[in-house]
């Protein structure tokens, strides 16, 4: 038996990326967030849904582009507190000692030394309530060679990839290709 819980948000899980914009003054800023997702396959597209309060809203309004970045576990620490602190007080890349390099293709930085970068273009800013939804096109999607599977995407075992669902849980077991698995009727 279901129980109704009420409308609310509730991930299930949630991704876990870092979205990368410059401020006014060139500065290099970083954001966690979990209201990230794809969107569109043509154009390639991702969706990010930030509140107006945020540094980094502002950021992307100014700058019409933004990188969304995918940390591994290594810097599951770094990641959550670059979605505490504020790029408005603090220079979170000198802070926790990473490097910040600037995007050939969109006026972002992405962080090197995680090993997935989306590189984004605004094409759609949406007004929703209390958050507002940045749609991007993904010009290009940078990946370790290190990670790379055997179809040019990442090897999930090698990123150790973690998502939110009432804290930070990593990715689990394989289970099976994609549709291909078929259902069998008893």
């Amino acid at each position: 038996m279901k129980k109704s819980v009420g409308a609310k948000t509730l991930p299930l899980p949630a991704p876990v990326w870092v979205v990368g914009t410059y401020d006014a003054a060139g500065r290099a800023n970083v954001m966690t967030a979990s209201w990230v997702g794809i969107c569109c396959s043509k154009p390639p597209c991702v969706a990010v849904s930030l509140r107006k309060a945020t540094y980094s809203y502002g950021n992307i309004v100014a700058r019409q582009a933004f990188t969304i970045c995918v940390p591994s576990e290594q810097y599951i620490k770094t990641t959550d507190y670059w979605g505490i602190a504020s790029g408005r007080d603090v220079d979170k890349f000198a802070k926790v000692g990473l490097t910040a390099v600037s995007s050939d293709l969109v006026d972002a930085p992405y962080v090197e030394e995680f090993p997935v970068v989306m590189e984004c273009k605004v094409i759609h800013t949406i007004e929703i309530g209390s958050h507002t939804q940045f749609i991007g096109e993904i010009l290009d999607i940078k990946i370790e060679e290190a990670i790379l599977g055997p179809a040019g995407s990442p090897d999930v075992e090698k990123l150790r990839l973690f998502v939110l669902l009432d804290g930070y849980r990593g990715i689990g077991e394989y289970l099976g290709e994609a549709f291909s698995i078929g259902f069998v009727p008893i």
